[in-house]
């Protein structure tokens, strides 16, 4: 059997009091319709790289545009996802706007993701 093959259990019997146990502890649908939301945007390249971006440090919509040598339309619709996914959060300095991750966690998942693709 390859590594990514799957064994299918052949009991007959199933754990009631484990499937109990697990059931107990499951979010509501809502909130785990919620997270595959949150998790289809990390789904593409682009706000990848924005995300990452906003992971160094905050910048304005030209800066990112710069950077991904893509036209500022382009770069406002991927933050409007973002920002509509809360993971990002912008401020107005005067005309300029200026976006960061949302929080911590959002450093936290991209931290961690990059960990998890860089094991060996």
């Amino acid at each position: 059997m390859s590594e990514l093959e799957i064994e299918v259990c052949d009991c007959d019997e199933v754990h009631a009091d484990i499937v109990n146990e697990v059931r107990a502890h499951m979010p509501e649908e809502y909130l785990l319709d919620d997270l595959a939301e949150v998790f289809k945007v990390f789904g593409d390249k682009t706000r990848m790289k924005i995300l990452y971006i906003l992971h160094e440090r905050e910048l304005c919509v030209c800066d990112i545009a710069q950077l991904l040598d893509m036209n500022q339309s382009a770069i406002s619709h991927q933050l409007k996802v973002l920002k509509q996914a809360k993971l990002i959060k912008n401020r107005r300095d005067g005309k300029q706007m200026y976006y960061s991750l949302a929080d911590d966690h959002v450093h936290t998942i991209l931290s961690m993701g990059m960990e998890h693709i860089m094991e060996k």
